[in-house]
């Protein structure tokens, strides 16, 4: 998991990183917004990205707005770092686009409780997207057909949406997943191949 440390002061992002390294954490550490937004932007982005509050160049707020906009890093695990504790900032955040906050100076058990809870959040995102992925590839594989077919009596041609007449077999094949082999019942083997159907039958019974 790749996190990103958004964090003007040096010895709160130096502090931050390294409570995320030892804990096996891929970690970029940026000293402004505009480096972060940048990181963001990249082909190999953060999954989450821990933003502080007040920052030069673009503010974790705004961070957050915009992530919040690009569908394809919409997804980015938010949390934001301030010494902000009111409701009404919290409130803000939040609404901004944040997924969560803390406070500084940070403890360091809430920072990995809250930042494993962004992981668990992220795999269930995953698990849900692979599972729709999986749906629509089924669904894809699905045909039915409904409602009523115009078929001709006598020669059991279906009548198409293109209005069209078709060997029934053509149609089926190509509305639905069926695949179909030519056989030979019985009633049609006895009325063109007479001979045969009759010789089959002494051998049947003499067996």
């Amino acid at each position: 998991m790749r996190i990103l440390v958004a964090e003007d002061d040096a010895f709160s992002r130096k502090a931050l990183s390294g409570v995320l390294q030892r804990l096996g954490y891929d970690v970029l550490a940026v000293e402004n917004g505009d480096e972060a937004w940048s990181a963001f932007c990249g082909p190999d982005y953060p999954r989450i990205g821990i933003l502080d509050w007040m920052m030069p160049g673009l503010t974790g707020i705004e961070l957050c707005r915009r992530v919040r906009t690009m569908p394809e890093i919409q997804s980015i695990y938010l949390i934001l770092l301030t010494s902000r504790s009111g409701t009404e900032d919290i409130v803000e955040g939040l609404e901004a686009g944040a997924n969560d906050y803390i406070t500084k100076p940070f403890d360091e058990n809430e920072l990995l409780a809250r930042v494993r809870v962004g992981e668990r959040v992220l795999d269930l995102e995953q698990q849900l997207h692979n599972r729709v992925a999986e749906l629509e590839a089924a669904a894809a594989h699905i045909k039915c057909l409904q409602g009523i077919l115009p078929i001709c009596m006598f020669c059991h041609r279906i009548r198409d949406d293109e209005e069209l007449w078709r060997r029934i077999e053509e149609y089926l094949m190509q509305n639905s997943d069926v695949q179909l082999s030519h056989g030979l019942c019985p009633q049609c083997f006895e009325k063109n191949y007479p001979d045969l159907y009759a010789k089959s039958q002494e051998e049947a019974s003499s067996n």
